[in-house]
Protein backbone atom coordinates (compact mmCIF):
# COMPACT_ATOMS: atom_id res chain seq x y z
CA UNK A 1 0.00 0.00 0.00
CA UNK A 2 3.36 3.07 -0.24
CA UNK A 3 0.38 4.46 0.60
CA UNK A 4 3.23 4.59 -0.43
CA UNK A 5 1.76 4.47 -2.66
CA UNK A 6 3.23 4.05 -5.12
CA UNK A 7 7.25 3.73 -5.86
CA UNK A 8 7.18 2.08 -9.46
CA UNK A 9 7.74 2.61 -9.59
CA UNK A 10 6.93 4.21 -13.44
CA UNK A 11 10.34 5.53 -15.02
CA UNK A 12 12.68 4.06 -12.50
CA UNK A 13 10.32 1.44 -12.65
CA UNK A 14 9.46 2.07 -8.93
CA UNK A 15 6.39 0.33 -7.44
CA UNK A 16 3.70 2.82 -6.79
CA UNK A 17 4.40 4.96 -3.95
CA UNK A 18 1.10 3.08 -2.90
CA UNK A 19 2.42 0.24 -0.14
CA UNK A 20 0.58 0.97 2.90
CA UNK A 21 3.32 4.25 3.82
CA UNK A 22 4.13 5.73 0.51
CA UNK A 23 2.16 5.62 -2.33
CA UNK A 24 4.17 5.20 -5.90
CA UNK A 25 1.55 5.51 -8.89
CA UNK A 26 3.22 3.77 -12.09
CA UNK A 27 2.59 3.40 -15.24
CA UNK A 28 5.52 1.12 -17.00
CA UNK A 29 6.00 -0.28 -20.15
CA UNK A 30 8.63 -3.10 -19.16
CA UNK A 31 7.82 -6.47 -20.37
CA UNK A 32 7.11 -7.33 -16.47
CA UNK A 33 5.16 -4.34 -16.07
CA UNK A 34 3.01 -5.16 -19.44
CA UNK A 35 2.77 -8.72 -18.23
CA UNK A 36 0.90 -7.93 -15.41
CA UNK A 37 -0.81 -5.43 -16.76
CA UNK A 38 -2.43 -8.05 -19.24
CA UNK A 39 -3.27 -9.95 -16.37
CA UNK A 40 -5.30 -7.04 -14.76
CA UNK A 41 -7.01 -5.70 -17.40
CA UNK A 42 -8.60 -8.21 -19.77
CA UNK A 43 -11.51 -5.71 -20.30
CA UNK A 44 -9.89 -2.42 -20.94
CA UNK A 45 -8.97 -0.58 -24.32
CA UNK A 46 -6.42 1.19 -24.91
CA UNK A 47 -6.76 4.92 -26.30
CA UNK A 48 -5.24 7.16 -28.94
CA UNK A 49 -2.88 8.74 -25.93
CA UNK A 50 -1.84 5.50 -25.12
CA UNK A 51 -3.84 5.39 -21.73
CA UNK A 52 -6.70 3.08 -20.96
CA UNK A 53 -10.39 3.53 -20.46
CA UNK A 54 -12.72 0.82 -19.05
CA UNK A 55 -16.07 1.63 -21.85
CA UNK A 56 -19.02 3.09 -20.67
CA UNK A 57 -18.11 5.40 -17.83
CA UNK A 58 -19.25 8.67 -17.97
CA UNK A 59 -16.22 9.54 -15.02
CA UNK A 60 -13.65 8.37 -17.67
CA UNK A 61 -14.44 10.25 -20.05
CA UNK A 62 -13.18 12.98 -18.14
CA UNK A 63 -9.49 11.41 -18.74
CA UNK A 64 -7.41 13.98 -19.87
CA UNK A 65 -4.47 12.62 -22.32
CA UNK A 66 -0.92 12.41 -21.19
CA UNK A 67 1.22 14.99 -20.69
CA UNK A 68 4.99 14.71 -20.41
CA UNK A 69 6.87 17.46 -18.66
CA UNK A 70 10.53 17.99 -18.93
CA UNK A 71 12.87 19.82 -16.31
CA UNK A 72 15.03 22.65 -18.01
CA UNK A 73 18.37 21.25 -17.09
CA UNK A 74 21.56 21.24 -18.88
CA UNK A 75 22.61 17.92 -18.34
CA UNK A 76 26.52 16.82 -19.04
CA UNK A 77 26.81 14.11 -21.71
CA UNK A 78 28.55 11.34 -21.72
CA UNK A 79 31.58 11.32 -24.60
CA UNK A 80 31.94 7.59 -25.92
CA UNK A 81 35.01 8.95 -27.58
CA UNK A 82 37.24 9.29 -24.93
CA UNK A 83 36.88 5.57 -24.13
CA UNK A 84 37.03 5.78 -20.41
CA UNK A 85 36.00 3.48 -17.74
CA UNK A 86 33.38 4.68 -15.75
CA UNK A 87 33.78 3.93 -11.78
CA UNK A 88 29.55 3.61 -11.77
CA UNK A 89 27.56 3.05 -14.53
CA UNK A 90 23.69 3.71 -13.16
CA UNK A 91 21.39 2.03 -15.05
CA UNK A 92 18.00 3.85 -14.34
CA UNK A 93 16.88 7.41 -14.09
CA UNK A 94 14.19 7.10 -10.30
CA UNK A 95 15.05 8.47 -6.85
CA UNK A 96 16.94 5.32 -6.44
CA UNK A 97 19.35 5.49 -9.35
CA UNK A 98 19.78 9.18 -8.80
CA UNK A 99 20.31 9.05 -5.24
CA UNK A 100 23.00 6.20 -5.49
CA UNK A 101 24.74 8.57 -8.33
CA UNK A 102 24.72 11.66 -6.00
CA UNK A 103 26.18 9.93 -3.41
CA UNK A 104 28.80 8.09 -5.26
CA UNK A 105 29.61 10.76 -6.81
CA UNK A 106 30.56 13.10 -3.89
CA UNK A 107 33.20 10.71 -3.03
CA UNK A 108 35.48 11.49 -6.67
CA UNK A 109 34.25 8.51 -8.15
CA UNK A 110 33.57 9.03 -11.96
CA UNK A 111 29.27 7.97 -12.39
CA UNK A 112 27.50 7.87 -15.57
CA UNK A 113 23.97 7.88 -15.69
CA UNK A 114 21.46 5.95 -18.32
CA UNK A 115 17.91 6.79 -18.93
CA UNK A 116 15.88 6.68 -22.00
CA UNK A 117 14.17 10.32 -20.22
CA UNK A 118 17.11 11.51 -18.03
CA UNK A 119 14.99 15.35 -17.59
CA UNK A 120 11.17 13.63 -17.52
CA UNK A 121 9.72 14.59 -14.39
CA UNK A 122 8.20 11.37 -12.86
CA UNK A 123 4.77 11.43 -13.04
CA UNK A 124 4.17 9.00 -10.18
CA UNK A 125 2.37 10.81 -6.77
CA UNK A 126 4.64 9.68 -4.30
CA UNK A 127 2.81 9.69 -0.33
CA UNK A 128 5.53 9.45 2.64
CA UNK A 129 5.24 9.57 6.34
CA UNK A 130 6.68 12.66 7.32
CA UNK A 131 9.16 12.01 9.95
CA UNK A 132 10.83 9.40 6.85
CA UNK A 133 11.54 12.22 4.64
CA UNK A 134 12.71 14.26 7.41
CA UNK A 135 15.13 11.53 8.29
CA UNK A 136 16.64 12.11 5.38
CA UNK A 137 16.30 15.79 4.76
CA UNK A 138 14.58 15.91 2.44
CA UNK A 139 11.48 17.99 3.98
CA UNK A 140 11.76 20.52 1.37
CA UNK A 141 10.32 17.97 -0.90
CA UNK A 142 7.13 17.99 0.37
CA UNK A 143 4.52 20.02 -1.00
CA UNK A 144 1.46 19.27 1.28
CA UNK A 145 1.55 17.58 4.34
CA UNK A 146 -1.46 16.41 6.92
CA UNK A 147 -0.91 16.41 10.59
CA UNK A 148 -2.47 12.57 10.60
CA UNK A 149 -3.95 9.99 8.90
CA UNK A 150 -7.70 8.70 8.89
CA UNK A 151 -8.43 4.51 8.99
CA UNK A 152 -11.95 3.49 8.24
CA UNK A 153 -12.22 -0.35 9.17
CA UNK A 154 -16.24 -0.32 8.72
CA UNK A 155 -18.92 2.26 8.91
CA UNK A 156 -18.48 2.33 12.60
CA UNK A 157 -15.07 2.34 13.32
CA UNK A 158 -13.17 4.96 12.56
CA UNK A 159 -9.38 5.68 13.69
CA UNK A 160 -6.74 8.59 13.94
CA UNK A 161 -3.61 7.76 13.08
CA UNK A 162 -1.56 10.56 14.98
CA UNK A 163 1.58 10.88 12.26
CA UNK A 164 2.07 13.67 9.83
CA UNK A 165 1.75 12.32 6.12
CA UNK A 166 3.03 14.34 3.31
CA UNK A 167 2.78 14.10 -0.67
CA UNK A 168 6.09 14.64 -2.34
CA UNK A 169 6.91 17.43 -4.96
CA UNK A 170 8.55 14.95 -7.72
CA UNK A 171 9.65 17.94 -9.63
CA UNK A 172 11.72 19.84 -6.94
CA UNK A 173 13.04 15.77 -5.94
CA UNK A 174 14.46 15.34 -8.90
CA UNK A 175 15.63 18.80 -9.57
CA UNK A 176 17.53 18.33 -5.91
CA UNK A 177 18.64 15.19 -7.12
CA UNK A 178 20.10 16.19 -10.36
CA UNK A 179 21.27 19.18 -9.72
CA UNK A 180 23.83 17.90 -7.11
CA UNK A 181 24.58 15.09 -9.43
CA UNK A 182 25.94 17.84 -11.91
CA UNK A 183 27.63 19.82 -9.39
CA UNK A 184 29.77 16.44 -8.52
CA UNK A 185 30.17 15.63 -12.49
CA UNK A 186 28.07 13.07 -13.08
CA UNK A 187 27.85 12.55 -16.92
CA UNK A 188 24.37 11.50 -18.43
CA UNK A 189 23.43 9.04 -21.43
CA UNK A 190 20.05 9.69 -23.28
CA UNK A 191 19.85 5.65 -24.35
CA UNK A 192 17.84 2.02 -23.23
CA UNK A 193 20.86 -0.09 -22.00
CA UNK A 194 20.17 -3.39 -24.09
CA UNK A 195 22.94 -5.73 -23.10
CA UNK A 196 26.03 -6.18 -21.02
CA UNK A 197 29.01 -8.22 -21.07
CA UNK A 198 30.99 -8.56 -18.17
CA UNK A 199 34.69 -8.90 -18.65
CA UNK A 200 37.28 -9.66 -15.36
CA UNK A 201 37.41 -6.49 -14.01
CA UNK A 202 34.96 -4.28 -16.01
CA UNK A 203 31.57 -4.66 -17.44
CA UNK A 204 30.58 -3.30 -21.03
CA UNK A 205 27.15 -1.48 -21.37
CA UNK A 206 25.72 -1.87 -24.92
CA UNK A 207 22.89 0.53 -25.53
CA UNK A 208 20.14 0.88 -28.07
CA UNK A 209 21.45 4.00 -30.05
CA UNK A 210 24.62 1.56 -30.75
CA UNK A 211 27.18 3.55 -28.05
CA UNK A 212 28.88 0.75 -25.44
CA UNK A 213 30.08 2.34 -21.90
CA UNK A 214 33.02 0.73 -19.66
CA UNK A 215 32.18 0.41 -16.12
CA UNK A 216 34.02 -1.12 -13.43
CA UNK A 217 30.43 -1.29 -11.20
CA UNK A 218 26.63 -1.39 -13.00
CA UNK A 219 24.05 -0.69 -10.63
CA UNK A 220 20.24 -1.71 -12.16
CA UNK A 221 17.84 0.59 -10.69
CA UNK A 222 15.12 0.15 -13.67
CA UNK A 223 12.76 -1.05 -11.15
CA UNK A 224 9.97 -3.92 -11.45
CA UNK A 225 11.36 -4.27 -15.00
CA UNK A 226 14.61 -6.47 -13.58
CA UNK A 227 16.64 -5.05 -16.94
CA UNK A 228 19.76 -6.38 -15.86
CA UNK A 229 19.63 -8.05 -12.18
CA UNK A 230 19.20 -12.66 -12.29
CA UNK A 231 16.83 -14.36 -10.58
CA UNK A 232 16.61 -18.10 -10.71
CA UNK A 233 13.09 -19.01 -9.37
CA UNK A 234 9.77 -18.98 -10.13
CA UNK A 235 8.49 -15.27 -9.81
CA UNK A 236 4.68 -15.83 -8.48
CA UNK A 237 4.13 -12.45 -6.48
CA UNK A 238 0.99 -11.08 -5.32
CA UNK A 239 -0.45 -7.75 -7.11
CA UNK A 240 -1.14 -4.68 -5.17
CA UNK A 241 -3.36 -2.88 -8.56
CA UNK A 242 -4.62 0.68 -8.04
CA UNK A 243 -6.30 3.06 -9.75
CA UNK A 244 -6.15 6.63 -9.20
CA UNK A 245 -7.29 10.35 -10.18
CA UNK A 246 -6.49 13.69 -9.56
CA UNK A 247 -9.64 15.76 -9.81
CA UNK A 248 -11.16 18.85 -9.32
CA UNK A 249 -14.58 18.24 -7.46
CA UNK A 250 -17.80 20.25 -6.39
CA UNK A 251 -17.10 18.92 -2.83
CA UNK A 252 -15.88 16.33 -1.02
CA UNK A 253 -16.53 15.30 3.12
CA UNK A 254 -13.28 14.60 4.09
CA UNK A 255 -11.07 16.63 6.62
CA UNK A 256 -8.59 18.97 4.83
CA UNK A 257 -5.72 18.27 7.44
CA UNK A 258 -5.87 14.31 7.56
CA UNK A 259 -5.45 12.35 5.06
CA UNK A 260 -7.41 9.05 4.14
CA UNK A 261 -4.95 6.29 4.25
CA UNK A 262 -7.63 3.21 4.48
CA UNK A 263 -11.60 3.19 4.26
CA UNK A 264 -12.43 -0.15 4.32
CA UNK A 265 -16.16 0.58 4.10
CA UNK A 266 -18.52 -1.20 1.66
CA UNK A 267 -21.98 0.52 2.08
CA UNK A 268 -21.60 2.01 -1.33
CA UNK A 269 -22.39 -1.22 -2.57
CA UNK A 270 -25.58 -2.26 -0.92
CA UNK A 271 -27.85 -1.71 -4.18
CA UNK A 272 -25.01 -3.83 -5.97
CA UNK A 273 -24.80 -7.25 -4.31
CA UNK A 274 -22.68 -8.40 -6.95
CA UNK A 275 -20.66 -6.23 -6.63
CA UNK A 276 -20.74 -6.34 -3.22
CA UNK A 277 -20.02 -9.86 -3.18
CA UNK A 278 -16.84 -9.80 -5.38
CA UNK A 279 -15.59 -7.27 -3.14
CA UNK A 280 -16.56 -9.18 0.17
CA UNK A 281 -13.84 -12.10 -1.04
CA UNK A 282 -10.84 -9.25 -1.94
CA UNK A 283 -11.73 -5.97 -0.74
CA UNK A 284 -10.59 -2.86 -1.83
CA UNK A 285 -10.23 0.68 -0.19
CA UNK A 286 -10.27 3.82 -0.79
CA UNK A 287 -7.02 6.41 -0.15
CA UNK A 288 -7.54 9.90 -0.53
CA UNK A 289 -4.99 13.18 0.38
CA UNK A 290 -7.35 16.20 0.29
CA UNK A 291 -5.69 19.59 -1.19
CA UNK A 292 -8.37 21.99 -1.01
CA UNK A 293 -12.23 21.91 -0.58
CA UNK A 294 -12.41 21.26 -4.30
CA UNK A 295 -8.88 19.42 -5.65
CA UNK A 296 -8.70 15.88 -4.16
CA UNK A 297 -6.43 12.46 -5.00
CA UNK A 298 -8.62 9.53 -4.67
CA UNK A 299 -7.51 5.99 -5.04
CA UNK A 300 -9.13 2.77 -4.75
CA UNK A 301 -6.50 0.18 -4.08
CA UNK A 302 -6.37 -3.48 -3.99
CA UNK A 303 -4.00 -4.64 -1.12
CA UNK A 304 -2.87 -7.28 -2.58
CA UNK A 305 -4.27 -10.11 -4.45
CA UNK A 306 -3.17 -13.49 -6.74
CA UNK A 307 -3.93 -12.74 -9.55
CA UNK A 308 -4.18 -9.54 -9.37
CA UNK A 309 -7.87 -7.57 -9.89
CA UNK A 310 -8.59 -5.74 -13.01
CA UNK A 311 -8.69 -2.28 -13.35
CA UNK A 312 -12.21 -2.25 -14.51
CA UNK A 313 -13.66 -4.07 -11.41
CA UNK A 314 -11.41 -1.55 -9.18
CA UNK A 315 -12.69 1.32 -11.39
CA UNK A 316 -16.34 0.16 -11.37
CA UNK A 317 -15.98 -0.01 -7.42
CA UNK A 318 -14.63 3.66 -7.67
CA UNK A 319 -17.36 4.74 -9.00
CA UNK A 320 -20.08 3.33 -6.97
CA UNK A 321 -18.18 4.95 -3.62
CA UNK A 322 -17.69 8.32 -4.97
CA UNK A 323 -21.32 8.37 -5.82
CA UNK A 324 -22.32 7.29 -2.27
CA UNK A 325 -20.40 9.73 -1.06
CA UNK A 326 -21.75 12.37 -2.48
CA UNK A 327 -18.35 13.27 -4.69
CA UNK A 328 -19.23 15.28 -8.14
CA UNK A 329 -15.95 15.00 -10.25
CA UNK A 330 -16.05 17.94 -12.39
CA UNK A 331 -12.77 17.41 -13.85
CA UNK A 332 -9.62 15.39 -13.83
CA UNK A 333 -5.95 16.31 -13.99
CA UNK A 334 -4.51 13.33 -14.13
CA UNK A 335 -5.27 9.27 -13.59
CA UNK A 336 -2.67 6.50 -12.68
CA UNK A 337 -2.64 2.97 -12.40
CA UNK A 338 -0.69 0.85 -10.09
CA UNK A 339 0.75 -2.48 -10.85
CA UNK A 340 3.23 -3.61 -7.71
CA UNK A 341 4.47 -7.19 -7.67
CA UNK A 342 4.83 -7.83 -4.19
CA UNK A 343 6.70 -10.67 -2.23
CA UNK A 344 8.46 -13.71 -4.43
CA UNK A 345 11.69 -14.62 -4.50
CA UNK A 346 15.37 -12.09 -4.04
CA UNK A 347 16.90 -11.89 -6.91
CA UNK A 348 20.51 -14.20 -7.07
CA UNK A 349 22.62 -13.47 -4.48
CA UNK A 350 25.72 -12.53 -5.12
CA UNK A 351 25.49 -11.60 -8.69
CA UNK A 352 28.09 -9.11 -10.88
CA UNK A 353 25.33 -6.60 -11.63
CA UNK A 354 24.05 -4.85 -8.24
CA UNK A 355 20.58 -3.63 -8.01
CA UNK A 356 18.70 -1.25 -6.08
CA UNK A 357 14.76 -0.90 -5.43
CA UNK A 358 12.28 -3.03 -7.28
CA UNK A 359 14.63 -4.81 -9.21
CA UNK A 360 16.21 -5.76 -5.79
CA UNK A 361 13.30 -7.39 -4.39
CA UNK A 362 13.09 -4.27 -1.78
CA UNK A 363 9.04 -3.75 -1.91
CA UNK A 364 7.94 -4.45 0.82
CA UNK A 365 5.93 -7.75 0.31
CA UNK A 366 3.13 -7.20 3.05
CA UNK A 367 2.43 -3.49 1.87
CA UNK A 368 3.99 -2.63 -1.53
CA UNK A 369 5.75 0.15 -0.08
CA UNK A 370 9.27 1.39 -0.87
CA UNK A 371 10.04 4.53 -1.85
CA UNK A 372 11.35 5.50 1.13
CA UNK A 373 12.96 2.14 1.78
CA UNK A 374 14.92 2.44 -0.97
CA UNK A 375 15.99 6.21 -1.10
CA UNK A 376 16.93 4.81 3.12
CA UNK A 377 19.28 2.16 1.60
CA UNK A 378 20.82 4.72 -1.11
CA UNK A 379 23.22 5.59 1.23
CA UNK A 380 24.42 1.98 2.44
CA UNK A 381 24.71 0.69 -1.31
CA UNK A 382 26.51 3.91 -2.13
CA UNK A 383 28.92 3.81 0.91
CA UNK A 384 29.63 -0.01 -0.06
CA UNK A 385 30.24 0.98 -3.42
CA UNK A 386 32.68 4.15 -2.96
CA UNK A 387 34.42 1.67 0.34
CA UNK A 388 35.36 -1.35 -2.08
CA UNK A 389 36.32 0.72 -4.96
CA UNK A 390 38.77 2.74 -2.89
CA UNK A 391 42.08 3.72 -3.82
CA UNK A 392 43.91 0.61 -3.11
CA UNK A 393 40.96 -1.39 -5.61
CA UNK A 394 41.76 -5.03 -4.00
CA UNK A 395 38.29 -5.65 -5.27
CA UNK A 396 37.05 -6.04 -8.49
CA UNK A 397 34.39 -7.95 -10.97
CA UNK A 398 32.43 -10.81 -8.87
CA UNK A 399 34.17 -10.29 -5.70
CA UNK A 400 33.35 -6.25 -5.51
CA UNK A 401 29.35 -7.05 -6.44
CA UNK A 402 29.49 -9.49 -4.05
CA UNK A 403 30.36 -7.06 -1.18
CA UNK A 404 27.86 -4.93 -1.86
CA UNK A 405 24.88 -7.36 -2.42
CA UNK A 406 25.98 -9.02 1.45
CA UNK A 407 26.11 -4.64 2.52
CA UNK A 408 22.56 -3.79 1.07
CA UNK A 409 21.15 -7.73 1.98
CA UNK A 410 22.67 -8.63 5.35
CA UNK A 411 20.97 -11.17 6.93
CA UNK A 412 18.73 -9.46 9.19
CA UNK A 413 17.05 -7.67 6.28
CA UNK A 414 16.59 -11.09 4.42
CA UNK A 415 14.94 -12.25 7.84
CA UNK A 416 13.27 -9.29 7.75
CA UNK A 417 11.32 -9.43 4.58
CA UNK A 418 10.98 -13.12 5.09
CA UNK A 419 8.27 -11.68 7.80
CA UNK A 420 6.98 -9.53 5.79
CA UNK A 421 6.10 -12.08 3.29
CA UNK A 422 4.87 -14.17 6.15
CA UNK A 423 2.45 -11.62 6.00
CA UNK A 424 1.80 -11.05 3.11
CA UNK A 425 0.69 -14.73 2.52
CA UNK A 426 -2.00 -14.36 5.55
CA UNK A 427 -3.58 -10.91 3.52
CA UNK A 428 -3.81 -12.93 0.61
CA UNK A 429 -6.16 -14.93 2.29
CA UNK A 430 -8.13 -13.07 3.90
CA UNK A 431 -11.77 -11.57 2.91
CA UNK A 432 -13.42 -8.01 3.37
CA UNK A 433 -13.97 -9.08 7.51
CA UNK A 434 -11.05 -10.92 8.04
CA UNK A 435 -8.86 -7.64 6.78
CA UNK A 436 -11.02 -5.22 8.92
CA UNK A 437 -9.93 -7.45 12.30
CA UNK A 438 -6.71 -7.53 10.89
CA UNK A 439 -6.22 -3.49 10.37
CA UNK A 440 -8.63 -2.91 13.59
CA UNK A 441 -5.95 -4.92 15.65
CA UNK A 442 -3.17 -3.59 13.41
CA UNK A 443 -3.88 -0.21 14.44
CA UNK A 444 -4.39 -0.59 17.66
CA UNK A 445 -1.00 -1.60 18.21
CA UNK A 446 1.24 0.69 20.01
CA UNK A 447 2.69 3.25 17.71
CA UNK A 448 6.05 2.16 17.54
CA UNK A 449 5.11 -1.53 16.29
CA UNK A 450 2.63 -0.17 13.39
CA UNK A 451 5.29 2.78 12.43
CA UNK A 452 8.18 0.40 12.60
CA UNK A 453 6.34 -2.28 10.18
CA UNK A 454 5.06 0.16 7.64
CA UNK A 455 8.85 1.94 7.93
CA UNK A 456 10.80 -1.22 7.78
CA UNK A 457 12.41 -0.30 11.10
CA UNK A 458 11.42 -3.66 13.04
CA UNK A 459 13.84 -6.74 12.64
CA UNK A 460 13.99 -9.82 14.42
CA UNK A 461 13.60 -10.78 17.24
CA UNK A 462 11.00 -7.45 17.42
CA UNK A 463 9.07 -8.38 14.89
CA UNK A 464 8.53 -11.76 16.86
CA UNK A 465 6.63 -9.10 19.88
CA UNK A 466 4.53 -7.20 17.42
CA UNK A 467 3.20 -10.42 15.90
CA UNK A 468 2.34 -11.48 19.27
CA UNK A 469 0.90 -7.75 19.99
CA UNK A 470 -1.23 -7.98 17.19
CA UNK A 471 -2.45 -11.34 18.66
CA UNK A 472 -3.37 -10.38 21.70
CA UNK A 473 -5.48 -7.27 20.30
CA UNK A 474 -7.09 -9.40 17.89
CA UNK A 475 -10.53 -10.54 18.63
CA UNK A 476 -11.14 -13.86 18.83
CA UNK A 477 -12.75 -14.56 15.54
CA UNK A 478 -9.22 -12.88 14.23
CA UNK A 479 -7.13 -14.64 16.37
CA UNK A 480 -9.26 -18.05 15.14
CA UNK A 481 -8.54 -17.13 11.31
CA UNK A 482 -4.91 -16.12 11.88
CA UNK A 483 -4.02 -19.66 13.55
CA UNK A 484 -5.92 -21.19 10.53
CA UNK A 485 -4.58 -19.66 7.79
CA UNK A 486 -1.58 -18.93 9.07
CA UNK A 487 -0.33 -22.16 9.90
CA UNK A 488 1.05 -23.40 6.38
CA UNK A 489 2.85 -19.64 6.02
CA UNK A 490 3.96 -19.86 9.34
CA UNK A 491 5.97 -23.23 8.44
CA UNK A 492 7.18 -21.88 5.06
CA UNK A 493 8.35 -19.22 7.01
CA UNK A 494 10.44 -21.00 10.07
CA UNK A 495 11.75 -23.57 6.93
CA UNK A 496 12.89 -20.29 4.90
CA UNK A 497 15.04 -19.05 7.95
CA UNK A 498 16.66 -21.91 9.27
CA UNK A 499 17.71 -22.38 5.43
CA UNK A 500 18.95 -19.15 5.40
CA UNK A 501 22.54 -18.96 6.14
CA UNK A 502 25.36 -16.38 5.62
Amino acid sequence: MDTLLRTHNKLELLPTLHGFAEKQHLVSTSKLQNQVFRIASRNIHPCRNGTVKARGSALLELVPETKKENLEFDLPAYDPSRGIVVDLAVVGGGPAGLAIAQQVSEAGLLVCSIDPSPKLIWPNNYGVWVDEFEAMDLLDCLDTTWSGAVVYTDDNSKKYLDRPYGRVNRKQLKSKMLQKCVTNGVKFHQAKVIKVIHEESKSLLICNDGITINATVVLDATGFSRCLVQYDKPYNPGYQVAYGIMAEVEEHPFDLDKMLFMDWRDSHLNEKLELKDKNRKIPTFLYAMPFSSTKIFLEETSLVARPGLRFEDIQERMVARLKHLGIKVKSIEEDERCVIPMGGPLPVLPQRVVGIGGTAGMVHPSTGYMVARTLAAAPVVAKSIVQYLGSDRSLSGNELSAEVWKDLWPIERRRQREFFCFGMDILLKLDLQGTRRFFDAFFDLEPHYWHGFLSSRLFLPELLFFGLSLFSHASNASRIEIMAKGTVPLVNMMNNLIQDTD
